[in-house]
């Protein structure tokens, strides 16, 4: 592709997994989102809930002053907190509703338009399962457009030595938003290009299956031959990783495939936000200039 790819896609970064420190809502926060927000490179910076009180409205006040589009996502406190939307128990399916919803009540303040959660564990009766998260996912919708935001659901693996999510498989979670847009119109799906291999789906499948409702991309990378590998399973190592599964040429075909489906054009622009994890003694800032430099080396793959 000889025409930029800034005037196909808006690149973001989930901030929480390249500085994993701040996952939990802790850490250096301020101090790893200032530089970003300075990177002509990014449109968007996915970040997750934060403990200090003062801390959103800061955040909000950087993010309008940069330019930079923030975008929440509520996995890290779902599994953090070991908290399920499809879990059998009213009660429990609750709880995490209920933290949700305070998530997008920071998000926010902090300026997000969108924000993304994901299904709890699978469970022997996947069809009640299913029934549950459709209520929770449409209950959430509704909230979210009452904050000014659009919701979408992740899909996740089905390993049982990654995350073992429900939603899961493409052709399932476009079932589900199916079923919540019967009343939340702007439901959508994000695919991430590093759960594919892990639920045994080639991209341009996965993408063709889920076109009308998918709303956010993930560039990202999966080990799953090794188990001794050090980011075995959902840990989202760089692009390139020796004993992974996802390179450059892997990451042109997926960008092939969101622009056939129309996702990546000059008229919509859609998000594609690098999702990678450092390894132990691996730099974040290093891995986030390789992305850089795989996303342009893929680029030059791509034709429309």
């Amino acid at each position: 592709m000889t025409q930029p790819w800034s005037d196909y896609m808006r690149v973001g970064l989930v901030h929480f997994m390249a500085y994993p420190a701040v996952m939990g809502g802790e850490g250096p926060v301020l101090e790893t989102i200032e530089p970003l927000l300075q990177d002509p490179f990014f449109d968007v910076l996915e970040i997750t809930r934060v403990r200090d009180e003062a801390l959103p409205e800061k955040l909000g006040a950087l993010f309008a002053q940069s330019g930079v589009e923030p975008c929440f996502g509520a996995p890290p406190m779902l599994l953090g907190d070991k908290l399920d939307l499809n879990h059998p128990q009213l009660e429990e399916r609750g709880k995490a509703v209920a933290a949700v919803k305070r998530g997008l009540d920071q998000a926010a303040v902090m300026g997000c338009g969108a924000a993304s959660v994901m299904s709890g564990p699978v469970r022997d009766d996947k069809a009640a399962a299913r029934e549950q998260l459709v209520e929770s996912l449409t209950e959430l919708s509704a909230y979210a457009k009452s904050k000014g935001m659009t919701l979408a659901l992740e899909t996740f693996d089905q390993a049982p030595y990654a995350k073992n999510c429900l939603i899961g498989p493409t052709a399932e979670a476009v079932q589900i938003a199916a079923a919540v847009r019967k009343e939340q119109s702007d439901f959508g799906l994000m695919l991430d290009l590093s759960h594919l291999p892990l639920l045994n789906e080639e991209p341009d499948e996965a993408l063709e299956c889920a076109r009308e409702y998918l709303v956010h991309a993930h560039m990202g990378n999966c080990a799953m031959d090794d188990p001794d590998h050090p980011a075995y399973g959902d840990n989202h190592p760089r692009i390139g990783a020796p004993g992974t599964r996802v390179g450059v040429d892997e990451l042109a075909m997926f960008l092939q495939a969101l622009v056939d489906i129309g996702y990546l054009s000059r008229a919509r622009r859609g998000i594609v936000s690098f999702e990678v994890k450092p390894m132990q003694d691996e730099s974040a800032e290093a891995i986030i200039a390789g992305s850089k430099r795989a996303l342009m080396a893929a680029w030059r793959q791509v034709k429309v």
